[in-house]
């Protein structure tokens, strides 16, 4: 993101309980706003607001119904961010910078996404639409005179494909990114992979693996098939950062947990590491951890006969 833009503004389509629990919001034109004009252009809308038919175009407007058997109103609304390095204020401000993410505007880690899971609330979705869990039955059968319910999952976050599909990637299986995945040109997400929110690739790459939120990789590296790369938790249990460079390679069933690594590095198959993990130099004819080589380039590690720990060389 571009340090001349720190805010971001929104008009969307918000799916809102009947006890006032906001299910979700459609962002379909999200854009970064320049802090320069933040006082002239919007001195009065920072937060969510409600509006009205003549606010919106009639495309949208279309939208704008209380789902009866749903027990959801959608509703129009302008959400307005003036500092996106700040914390999220409600649901409506988590589901904006979501959407930057997915949309491209913003990299992973270029915006606060400490509070986000704090903010949503659990949902049923369905290809009807959200729905609040407590009452789904009495929904499910009101809704059978639309046809058949399908229930994809219910959790805090949606599918990504339901509210942008990104140009230039291939998803395999649609439950498997969550939308707040940040996935460049040329990435492809196989059957087995899972990108979470505040995760994503750089550049061109393929997942078949597991990204938690907070891991980045690089253009050209390749998450194996039931690989997993987890990024470390704060005191307060929150992903923080976690770096895969460019060019690197991760096994079948391989794993690294906590520690970042630079460009040009490789897992072997059922390898998993994290930091405490022993690994055998043979150029320093000693056990190190891995902590002791984290965010440098060109390891590769792997099982290798005569050897208890994993073998880590250095590839020039």
């Amino acid at each position: 993101m571009s340090k001349n833009f720190i805010g971001a503004q929104g008009i969307g389509i918000a799916n809102i309980a009947m006890d006032g629990t906001v299910l979700d919001t459609w962002y379909p034109d999200p854009k970064l706003v320049d802090p320069e004009f933040w006082s002239e252009r919007y001195p009065l809308e920072v937060g969510t607001t409600r509006l009205g038919a003549s606010d919106v175009t009639p495309r949208m407007l279309q939208l704008i119904k209380l789902d009866q058997d749903r027990l959801v109103e959608q509703v129009a609304v302008r959400t307005v961010i003036p500092d996106l390095s700040a914390p999220a204020v409600d649901a409506h401000d988590v589901y904006l910078r979501l959407h930057l993410l997915s949309h491209r505007l913003v990299r992973p880690h270029e915006l606060d996404m400490s509070n986000a899971l704090e903010l949503l609330s659990n949902v049923v979705w369905t290809n009807k639409g959200p729905c609040l869990p407590d009452n789904f039955e009495w929904v499910r059968g009101a809704l059978r005179s639309r046809g058949l319910i399908h229930v994809y999952c219910v959790d805090r976050l949606p599918r990504m494909v339901d509210y942008v599909v990104p140009s230039g990637v291939r998803i395999s299986e649609a439950e498997r990114v969550r939308l707040g995945a940040y996935l460049a040109p040329g990435t492809s997400v196989l059957r087995e992979g899972f990108v979470s929110f505040n995760s994503g690739t750089l550049g061109a790459a393929k997942v078949e693996g597991r990204l938690s939120s907070g891991v980045v990789i690089g253009e050209g590296s390749e998450i194996g098939l039931s690989s997993t790369i987890m990024s470390p938790r704060d005191e307060n249990q929150r992903r923080l950062r976690l770096d895969i460079g460019t060019n690197c390679t991760f096994g079948v069933s391989s794993g690294i947990i906590g520690v970042s690594l630079g460009n040009g590095c490789h897992i072997g198959n059922n390898i998993v590491l994290d930091c405490d993990t022993p690994i055998w130099f043979p150029d320093f004819n000693e056990l190190r951890t891995v902590k002791s080589i984290e965010g440098e380039d060109n390891w590769s590690i792997k099982r290798e006969p005569g050897h208890h720990e994993p073998v880590a060389r250095r590839e020039i």
